[in-house]
């Protein structure tokens, strides 16, 4: 019984060292074909580079540059700054965080409101009625 538990326990540890080589050779075959797949990309890259046509394109994309008789055309904004590539859109933090209200919240703030009307000063005459402060066409 004993020599049964002894070659248990030593298949065991076997077992798990086996089991642990199997997935480390997974994960290497695993990087190995993404790195492959990197390497087709970049070949793949450089014979466009080797291409004039592809050349010429992308020094008009990425620097401006025009054919000799063919007239540039740059975009400016309001400040005669130019927009490209180095143009892009505000960080939303930078816009304020108003919360949006639920219609239901709005809904239920004019019950209230029509149950409990502002109070106004006595021997004031309304000639004009104003929105609350804050909303459209309020002060």
């Amino acid at each position: 019984m004993l020599v049964l538990a002894v070659l248990t326990v030593s298949y065991a540890s076997s077992m798990r060292a086996y089991l642990h080589q199997r997935s480390h050779i997974q994960d290497v075959k695993a990087q190995i074909a993404e790195r492959q797949a990197d390497l087709v990309a970049l070949e793949r890259e450089k014979r466009r580079w080797e291409d004039p046509a592809y050349v010429r394109a992308q020094a008009r994309k990425r620097f401006g540059y025009v054919l000799p008789g063919e007239t540039g055309v740059q975009v400016i904004d309001v400040d005669g700054n130019p927009l490209g590539s180095t143009a892009s859109l505000p960080d939303p933090a930078d816009l304020g965080a108003d919360e949006p209200t639920a219609w239901w919240a709005r809904a239920w703030e004019s019950v209230e409101l029509a149950g409990n009307p502002p109070k106004l000063p006595e021997g004031e005459p309304v000639e004009r009625i104003r929105a609350p402060a804050g909303e459209a066409g309020g002060p």
